[in-house]
This record gives C-alpha cells, structure tokens and sequence, in this order.
C-alpha cells in the first residue's frame, strides 16, 4: 500500500509545501551561482536512468566553472570546484533543485541515487535491481556513507532498500539525512572532491 500509492502521494505533498516555503532561497542561490560559476550558469541537466531504466533529465545546482586547458579539455573537477560550490555542495543545498524532478515524477523524496547513463550496461543484474524503484533525492547509502564507501557497497545498499521499502525505513533515512547534512559528513571519497567513475570492477 504506502510503496504502490503512500509515497508518491507524500512526496507530491510534501514537496509542493517545501516549495512555497523556500522558492526565495532558491532564487538567493540560483543568482549567487550565476555569477560564482563565471558564467557557466546556475543549473546542471544531465540525463539519468529512473525507473526501469527510464532516462529523465535530473536538475541540480551546478558547482562547478567551465574552465578548459589550453586543448580544450575540461580541468579536473577540483579544479573547477568554486568556494561558493564547495558550500553548495557539503550543505547539500546543490541537491534541491531536484525537488522539481519529484514534483513531475520522475524521482521520489527518497531512493537510490539516479546515476550515470554510462553506468547501465556495467550493472550487474543483482546491482541493475536499484532501478525497480524511483530513484531519490537521498536514500539508504547516502545514510550509510554517501561518497566515503565503495560502488559495490553503495549498491548493495540500493538493493536493500528496494528490498525494505516502508515508511518506517524511509523516516529513517530523512532523519540520518539531516544528521549527515547538518554534519556535513561524507560529501567526497578518500581520493577524489566528489566520487571516482564506477568502471564495473569497483
């Protein structure tokens, strides 16, 4: 009952009621960035496999500047990772614009996070079962270390929570959320400012 109709109908509602409340904020960020980014613009689109593997254009904050090396190539993302995204980022606050993508349907409040394209065929078909759900905002490994542990566990945690979807699970996670948001915790791996590419073999 709560995973076929309970939770899309929270995630309508309460999204809806966080964006009234926090729309002047956005703004506030969306120009800060603007300029901060050196006209790279505020907003990050990318195509993401949901459910089932349906591709949708995810929005975030972008943290990031353009700035290419004299071939043309884009500069290591720490390199390109600005002040004003670095705050963005282990605030969290980079994620909110994704709030849209749960208004329209594409994701929910919570699941496992919406990935690279690149990533389906590498998949195993164990780990290619974190799609049989909406992928999230933040979600059960986002709660259990986020950037700081490895690919194959963070998949192995996708899967447990397709496997142990509830609502007692889910206030879990909102409530682990806020406690790592707050303490700013496991925003980056050990070796890299944000996540190494997942190659199939981590």
């Amino acid at each position: 009952m709560y995973k076929q109709y309970c939770k899309r109908l929270l995630d309508v509602v309460i999204v809806f009621i966080v964006l009234l409340m926090i729309w002047p904020f956005l703004l506030i960020i969306t120009v800060w960035l603007h300029f901060a980014n050196k006209g790279a613009g505020a907003f990050f689109l990318q195509e993401r496999p949901g459910k089932g593997g349906k591709i949708f254009k995810v929005i975030k904050f972008k943290t990031m500047t353009d700035e290419r090396d004299a071939d043309g190539n884009l500069l290591p993302d720490a390199q390109r990772l600005t002040k004003v995204g670095r705050f963005v980022r282990s605030t969290s606050i980079d994620e909110l614009p994704q709030l849209w993508n749960v208004f329209k349907g594409d994701m929910s409040l919570i699941g496992p996070r919406p990935l690279l394209v690149q990533y389906l065929p590498l998949y195993s078909p164990e780990q290619a079962r974190r799609h049989e759900v909406r992928p999230g905002i933040t979600g059960w490994a986002q709660c259990h270390g986020r950037n700081a542990i490895s690919w194959e566990k963070k998949f192995e945690l996708d899967v447990w929570y397709v496997d142990h979807l509830s609502f007692s699970t889910d206030c879990k996670v909102i409530l682990t959320t806020i406690k790592k948001v707050l303490g700013r915790t496991d925003i980056s791996s050990a070796t890299s400012a944000t996540m190494e590419p997942f190659n199939g073999n981590n």
